[in-house]
């Protein structure tokens, strides 16, 4: 077995479909029916975390649960049964589009008056939402590149070359320091959290989940190859202006100088990230495989569809002045601790 201290523990579950799975995977009953999958809301708590626990299996997988489950055939079939219903919904929900630049347009030029996420920190958020937002993105962010990385045996030529670039920045260009994920790690030290790998699923929200399992649902599926590449060409274009906006939200904040030094990390390497995207990773495999336009144009659109939710979710909550986390941040934490 994996180092233990390496694996997250198993989370508490928020329904009769992930309570099942979770106790499965405990090796202690069976899984659930197919029916029970398809009777859970699809973008719900319960559903969105027995899939991201299936998934888990695929990273680092979970304290006391057997390696071994990773390629269970039963609880493979439970999982193909919520991926069907989570593919298609995303297929009816996210905006449909003729071409890939069609897909790319909306994204490729900042609006004068933004109101994302981004642009509320920066301009008027506080430092409990900043520690809030990176306690939920430290779901992805502790793993930055991993789900991309799966699509590089399934790459050739022009892009397959451009993709290995542009991951090997992602993963620090061969200094470990230096590794995005370890760069979040340090984002979180400033802000006062706990570093530690998984330890805020249990307070993330069911719109964070699906944004993770997002990337996970396109990575390990050869078939979602192309939509894989236009979910991580959606994250470079967007995450420059966005990273820029966060710097200074940092800034503002005095959240510290890890905090700053990510945001203005990325700031710089997306801007050149998102012109190899464009040019060799999608232009390289719609040149190889042109059948495929549609499915990146669905990356793109899925990727935007599910951001969307989330910054809907924290804007509504954190608008109110409530906590955008199933359980808030202890209040005796704080920056500096």
């Amino acid at each position: 077995m994996d180092d233990p201290r390496d694996e997250p523990l198993l989370p508490a579950p928020r329904g009769p479909l992930s309570r099942a799975v979770t106790t499965y995977l405990r090796g202690a009953g069976p899984l659930p029916s197919e029916a029970e999958a398809a009777a859970a809301p699809v973008y719900g708590e319960d559903l969105q975390l027995a899939l991201y626990l299936c998934y888990e299996l695929h990273y680092r997988g979970f304290a006391d649960v057997a390696p071994t489950l990773e390629w269970d055939p039963d609880l493979l079939r439970t999982r193909a049964a919520m991926e069907r219903r989570f593919l298609a919904a995303l297929r009816a929900d996210a905006p449909r589009h003729d071409s890939v630049e069609d897909a790319l347009a909306g994204i490729l030029v900042e609006p004068v008056d933004g109101t994302g996420v981004s642009h509320f920190l920066r301009d008027k958020g506080e430092l409990w939402q900043l520690r809030e937002y990176a306690a939920l993105r430290s779901l992805y962010h502790l793993k930055e590149a991993d789900p991309h990385a799966w699509v590089l045996p399934r790459l050739r030529g022009r892009a397959k070359a451009a993709m290995a670039a542009v991951e090997f920045d992602e993963y620090g260009g061969g200094r470990a320091d230096r590794v995005h994920a370890q760069l979040w790690a340090d984002l979180m030290d400033d802000l006062g959290l706990d570093t530690t790998y998984g330890r805020y699923l249990d307070a993330a929200c069911a719109e964070l989940l699906v944004t993770v399992n997002l990337m996970s649902l396109f990575g390990l599926h050869r078939t979602l190859r192309g939509a894989l590449v236009g979910h991580f060409a959606t994250v470079e274009i967007t995450s420059s202006p966005g990273s820029r906006r966060l710097a200074e939200a940092m800034r503002r904040t005095g959240a510290g100088p890890a905090a700053e030094h990510f945001y203005d990390e990325h700031v710089e390497a997306d801007a050149v990230h998102e012109q190899v995207v464009r040019k060799d990773v999608i232009g390289g495999l719609l040149e190889d495989e042109p059948q495929l336009e549609a499915d990146v144009a669905f990356g793109v659109a899925a990727t935007v569809f599910t951001e969307d939710r989330l910054g809907d979710r924290l804007l509504a909550d954190w608008g109110e002045g409530r906590s955008a986390l199933r359980t808030p941040l202890s209040q005796e934490v704080t920056h500096g601790s």
